[in-house]
């Protein structure tokens, strides 16, 4: 019997997240109202009251974030090259010039002990990214930037429960940017919300979602800045109100079935493993480097689609990237980041996979890896 494919993630929506979506669309009110007001609530619930607003995607909150914060043309904001290219964009978005420092080796996040030394008087920022959940060292970060004066724009669109200290992501730190995009850890198809520190950032925050617009008790309405278009709908918000008291039994399940990884890939395959980090990742993704003198990922990636197994790549350096080499980055000048970037593959890791699943990838790769003769 041939088995279906698996992809390399997969949401996870109940029967009763889609019967919500059914009553907002029969509600006659479909577009931002109750259903984000309430999403907004229990997120800032979750997060110990700090003020939480909603937006299309993550990338636009990056963005926002950014100028909530102050940074403008001829500032700086120091992030990682390893990162989906939203990180960087966001950055030249608002005038701003990214400065990339090179990633940990063995974390695949930022290497703190790079970053002084890339900040200049035009330093405003840093953008940490939490690559595939893992957080980067919140102590650490923190003491940077207070000790630089500088403003923290987290990137933890993959960290969505991930945890530091004992504390959950979100509920500490400066501005904390999540997304909700159909393979996150709780997704409402599209969308994401940034975490705040005050009403007063949360007020500014709601203006440049939404054309810069107040409106007042009276019908009338002012404009005093420059916004976008970027909220959220009641749809997209019915789903995260269905996905949000579920996110610690997803998660627990992503852990189960890393847990599963650890034990049962072969280490004569030569891959090099993720930390095996149960403390504070929440497992957005299971991303092991190929062997360097392995197989070429195009033809891996090919392989494996051939043994019904979904891989992804996230992410290859973004440097290396035309519009970022146009900017003067070149090859050689982040090596970490360029060798994660070149080695790493997504395996399948989502909450509905059963445990032979994961077998199934690690038999799949020992023939792809090590074909008998």
């Amino acid at each position: 019997m041939t088995l279906p494919f698996l992809p390399f993630t997969r949401p996870s929506i109940d029967e009763a997240t889609i019967a919500a979506v059914g009553e907002v669309l029969r509600s006659g009110w479909i577009t931002t109202g109750p259903r984000c007001r309430e999403f907004e609530a229990a997120l800032s619930a979750r997060f110990g009251g700090r003020p939480v607003r909603l937006a299309s995607s993550a990338t636009a909150l990056l963005e926002m974030a950014l100028r909530v914060a102050g940074v403008g043309p001829g500032d700086e904001v120091i992030t990682t090259p390893l990162s989906w290219v939203a990180t960087a964009n966001v950055v030249l978005a608002v005038g701003a010039t990214p400065v990339f420092v090179d990633v940990d080796p063995a974390t695949r996040n930022i290497d703190l002990d790079r970053i002084e030394a890339a900040i200049t008087p035009r330093t405003q920022a840093i953008i940490p990214v939490d690559l595939a959940g893992l957080p980067v060292d919140r102590d650490r970060l923190y003491e940077i930037a207070r000790r630089q004066r500088l403003r923290v724009v987290e990137d933890a669109a993959q960290a969505m429960g991930a945890r530091w200290g004992g504390r959950e992501i979100g509920s500490f730190g400066d501005l904390v940017s999540f997304s909700f995009h159909a393979n996150k850890n709780l997704t409402t198809s599209e969308g994401g919300c940034l975490v705040l520190n005050d009403e007063t950032e949360a007020r500014l925050l709601e203006k440049l979602r939404l054309q810069g617009v107040t409106r007042f008790a009276d019908g009338g309405m002012d404009v005093d800045v420059l916004g976008g278009k970027a909220n959220l709908t009641d749809v997209a918000a019915a789903i995260g109100l269905g996905q949000l008291p579920q996110l610690d039994a997803f998660n627990r399940r992503r852990a189960e079935l890393a847990r599963r990884y650890f034990e049962r890939l072969d280490p004569a395959l030569g891959l090099a493993l993720p930390p095996a980090d149960f403390e504070h990742s929440n497992w957005h993704m299971f991303q092991p480097l190929l062997p360097a003198a392995g197989p070429a990922r195009p033809a891996f990636i090919e392989a494996m689609r051939a043994q019904g197994i979904g891989v992804g790549v996230h992410y290859p350096a973004l440097h290396l990237f035309t519009l970022y080499r146009a900017r003067g980055h070149h090859e050689g000048e982040f090596p970490q980041a360029e060798d994660i970037g070149r080695r790493i593959v997504t395996l399948p890791l989502f909450p509905a996979m059963a445990d032979a699943d994961v077998d199934r990838v690690c038999a799949a790769l020992q023939r792809v890896l090590r074909p008998q003769p």
